[in-house]
């Protein structure tokens, strides 16, 4: 299918808030985790169904809640039943194709945004949709598949870290949004790398296939902008969110996830600059080469012309020709030759056509 857009036939037609999984299934079973914590507790409990999260709601702590693979419709029906959410929000879940958003709801903040990572041993971006639902008390995250992008959060968790474990579900959103624009960030930097190395293999040898690696080079870019691009709105959004789940605290840092989505964005236009750039380049240094070849070819048949019209005579077949008969002609041939070569080479340099 497209990468750029997806959408297959069957889904023409279903209601929005109908709860219909739509995306590819990348992992056979779904996994239920839960960290519930705050400065002096931690707990860490992977869960069977979706009441057993139920009882981390009576308590007074930050819950997090992370579901891995979304094909399983009826843990998501039951998701939106035993919270209350709208069925609108888990619809949006299940979709995976969808481009990023926010929304408000009266008992919620729902955000979907594309998360990529850099395939390991491989040039190839990974993009998995995560969809996060925020409350007052838990922040539910769902993810495509198990990864481990997420474990530096817990791992600060872990460690009682003290902000991420004094704060709100409103700055772990902010830890979980902030390691996919860093994310963001690091892929542009290893694509811009590869850029900038093509710059000046291109300035040295510009070869055909260097036409082949900027072009693709290009496609990667226009995949890494259509991502990030919406996910900017999304950020700014948030950061504009006037909310009773987000506290004045946190919304400072919210600012700082819009500086860096900025600078992700910037970056990105900046690298596409520099590609068309680097095509000009190309096309301009292909052809003043193939102008230093028409201009040596000219001046090589320009000095041969005249060689060409001495042979011509002297190849004629008359019967009087006086020149054969006289012991120098062959030698005297030659040097004209040699002076009319000659001096058309000091006149082209005179010229500065050489």
């Amino acid at each position: 299918m497209a990468r750029f857009l997806k959408k297959s036939k069957e889904e023409i037609g279903t209601a929005p808030d109908e709860l219909i999984f739509r995306g590819d299934k990348k992992i056979n079973e779904v996994i239920l985790r839960i960290i519930d914590f705050d400065a002096n507790s931690l707990a860490e409990e992977t869960i069977k169904t979706v009441k057993d999260v139920l009882k981390y709601q009576e308590k007074d702590t930050v819950t997090w809640f992370n579901i891995d693979g979304l094909h399983n419709t009826e843990v998501i029906e039951g998701i939106a039943k035993e919270f209350n959410f709208d069925r609108m929000v888990l619809a949006d879940v299940l979709n995976t194709q969808a481009r990023p958003t926010i929304k408000e709801y009266d008992n919620c903040i729902f955000i979907s945004i594309k998360m990529l990572q850099q395939a390991p041993n491989s040039d190839t971006i990974n993009v998995e949709n995560l969809s996060l639902i925020l409350t007052e008390s838990i922040l539910i995250s769902f993810q495509e598949t198990k990864g481990d992008v997420f474990e530096p959060v817990r791992e600060r968790i872990r460690k009682q870290k003290r902000r991420i474990r004094n704060g709100g579900t409103d700055y772990l959103l902010f830890a979980l949004l902030d390691i996919v624009i860093d994310n963001y960030i690091y892929i542009i930097g290893v694509l811009g790398e590869k850029i900038e190395m093509l710059e000046e293999s291109l300035l040295l040898e510009p070869r055909q296939e260097i036409i082949g690696e900027i072009n693709s080079y290009k496609r990667e870019l226009n995949f890494l902008r259509k991502n990030i691009k919406p996910a900017k709105e999304v950020i700014l959004s948030l950061a504009k969110m006037e909310s009773d789940y987000i506290t004045e605290s946190t919304e400072m840092h919210f600012k700082e996830l819009q500086d860096n989505i900025n600078h992700a964005s910037d970056s990105s236009d900046s690298y596409r600059e520099i590609l068309s750039d680097q095509l000009n380049i190309y096309h301009t240094t292909i052809s003043s080469k193939l102008n230093d070849i028409m201009k040596f070819l000219t001046v090589f048949s320009v000095i041969f012309i005249p060689l060409t019209f001495i042979a011509g005579i002297y190849g004629t077949n008359f019967d009087v020709v006086p020149e054969l008969h006289y012991k120098y002609s062959y030698f005297i041939m030659w040097g004209v030759i040699i002076v009319i070569a000659i001096g058309m080479l000091i006149y082209f340099r005179k010229k500065k056509w050489l």
